[in-house]
């Protein structure tokens, strides 16, 4: 006789929810705020419910463009969505910089990605959510690249988020980076403008190239340190494009050591390797290292410092003593 045993079901329980809106959710549209709750749903399918009116704020139909106000009570009408078999995202911490309860600053390693998708399955805002199970709200404020390492800025808030948003679009803060170029670089200070336009290849990568048309983007470099074919500079980002610092470099004949994307191939293929004159080099020299912004909440100026990364500590100083 053969024992009739039940199977835990793939699919999610069939039930509407009715949530109520926090002071953390409020300000943001409802469409966006679904596509957050309702994770692995289809978008096509998250408009098509608001479309039909299934959704409703405090008993009423709304549109998908309409704003969340704190105490709206939302109806979100019972999904069925087959279950993913679990994509087990490994909880990680990073080193803190800075915390308190509007923000986290932490200095990322280099070839962390700062979050999933392009074929990263999850990257630091995952891993800082699987680590921190009870945080209501935790939002990148920024981006960086996968192989740039130092300051990146997460949100505890929605206020925080929105505020920092502002300066960052509004140009007040501050966000400087040290890199080091192959080249003889000239200048203690040198402005670079050159506006960039920014595409995607065959094979689904983001590229940024230099183009009349293209975004303004602005950058201003000084010379910390030149050695025999080598220059250690600051950046100071006036605007903040997607790989402008590399491309800003590389277009102006002074690749950033390691670049696997704008860079000198065959000099970083030497570079993995130490030399009698130097240590070897086997990550992008490219490090966010310092940033100011206005505190969310306190109003108060914030300057906060990463130490350069090991790896490119240990180059530098095997460059010995510098020339300047």
């Amino acid at each position: 006789m053969q024992n009739d045993v039940a199977q835990p079901s793939t699919e999610l329980p069939l039930q509407a929810q009715f949530v109520t809106i926090t002071e953390e959710e409020a300000g943001q549209r409802i469409d966006n705020y679904l596509l957050r709750v309702c994770k692995g749903v289809p978008k096509s399918h998250v408009y098509r419910i608001l479309r039909s009116g299934e959704v409703r704020v405090n008993k009423g139909r709304i549109d998908q463009l309409y704003r969340l106000v704190q105490g709206d009570v939302v109806r979100i009408p019972p999904i069925r969505l087959a279950e993913k078999p679990a994509n087990h995202v490994p909880a990680a911490e990073f080193k803190i910089i800075f915390e308190d309860t509007h923000l986290l600053v932490i200095d990322k390693p280099a070839g962390v990605a700062v979050h999933g998708g392009s074929g990263v399955s999850f990257g630091v805002i995952e891993q800082l959510r699987a680590s921190r199970p009870d945080a209501k709200f935790l939002e990148l404020v920024h981006r960086l690249d996968r192989e740039t390492s130092g300051l990146l800025l997460l949100a505890k808030k929605r206020t925080a988020l929105t505020s920092l948003h502002e300066q960052m679009r509004d140009g007040v803060t501050d966000k400087r980076y040290l890199t080091m170029v192959a080249g003889d670089w000239k200048n203690a200070r040198q402005h670079i403008k050159l506006p960039l336009h920014k595409y995607t290849t065959a094979d689904g990568e983001r590229r940024v190239s230099v183009q009349a048309d293209g975004q303004p983007s602005h950058t201003v470099f000084s010379l910390l340190k030149k050695f025999n074919g080598f220059a250690l500079l600051e950046a100071e980002l006036k605007t903040g494009r997607t790989h402008q610092i590399r491309v800003h470099l590389s277009s102006s004949g002074f690749p950033i050591l390691g670049d696997d994307k704008y860079g000198d191939f065959a000099l970083n293929k030497a570079l993995q390797k130490a030399d009698d004159r130097r240590g070897a080099l086997k990550r992008m020299f490219l490090h966010a290292h310092q940033i100011t912004f206005t505190h969310p909440d306190s109003g108060k100026i914030v300057t906060l410092n990463a130490p350069l990364a090991a790896e490119c500590e240990r180059f530098l100083v095997s460059l010995g003593k510098p020339l300047n």
